[in-house]
């Protein structure tokens, strides 16, 4: 019985001190607390190995960076948004970030733990997204990142698959190694499992105040989403498939933009 209680008394320590906001509070309001059991260098270490592999694989099919005046487009695009991180974080501008391009029909781009960035010329080739809306995806995506979103739904998982025991390691400071008990499973939890509404909601707030503070105006975001459902037709592209309803997502937007607008304005005045 004591044992239980002791345990018991353990994981609600364990969950007080796992719980933390990854990001500064800013003009988008995002400051959740969030449950965030796994290391950043555990989670890091499994992005950067997944997106070598990645790399990799494109580079055999000949996809990766085929197109160079794209990949120079979302460079570019993205270096303005990275740029601006340290406003929500500050150790973020400091990450080894990549950007890369592959030659994909789909219309998605994601950004790995750590600030591994890739985008799908889909966006560009079916979707004809304009270097605003290319900024509003690409800032979205970093806005994951810089939330730890991965690490966090890693952390949420491991509780569920492993209960008590995963936080009383949390406590006693091995939890690095059960997440490499778990690594067989652990890429699998970091890019298998969806995001929830509300990580997403997050991802698009703070992507918008991203772009905004970039140079690129907010406006392009409820355009970009019009765009994806009006090419998705019988099924939403891959990147909206886990996304709150576009009637929700548009509506939050629109709420947000006004307040995000003088960033822009002032980015294109400098």
């Amino acid at each position: 019985m004591f044992n239980i209680k002791l345990v018991s008394v353990a994981a609600a320590c364990a969950l007080l001190t796992a719980c933390a906001t990854t990001t500064n509070n800013s003009v988008s309001g995002v400051q959740r607390s969030q449950l965030l059991l796994l290391p950043s260098a555990t989670v890091d270490k499994m992005s950067a190995q997944s997106y070598t592999q990645t790399l990799q694989d494109a580079q055999k099919k000949s996809t990766l960076n085929a197109d160079k005046a794209l990949l120079n487009r979302v460079t570019t695009i993205s270096n303005r948004l990275i740029a601006q991180v340290g406003v929500f974080r500050p150790d973020a501008t400091k990450w080894k970030w990549e950007v890369n391009v592959e030659k994909n029909d789909q219309l998605n781009a994601y950004c790995m733990p750590g600030g591994k960035i890739m985008v799908f010329s889909g966006l560009a080739d079916k979707l004809h997204a304009t270097d605003d809306e290319l900024a509003a995806v690409i800032g979205h995506e970093i806005s994951h990142a810089l939330r730890e979103h991965g690490r966090e739904r890693m952390s949420q998982a491991y509780v569920q698959q492993f209960g008590l025991q995963a936080l009383a390691a949390f406590v006693g400071g091995t939890a690095g190694n059960m997440a490499a008990q778990g690594a067989n499973m652990g890429s699998q939890l970091l890019f298998a499992l969806p995001n929830g509404r509300e990580q997403e909601r997050e991802a698009d707030r703070m992507g918008l105040e991203l772009a905004a503070r970039a140079g690129y105006n907010p406006e392009a975001a409820v355009s970009l989403w019009k765009k994806m459902m009006a090419a998705s037709k019988d099924a939403p592209p891959e990147f909206l498939s886990t996304h709150p309803s576009s009637e929700n997502r548009i509506k939050d937007l629109q709420a947000l933009t006004p307040k995000v607008m003088p960033l822009y304005l002032a980015a294109k005045n400098k």
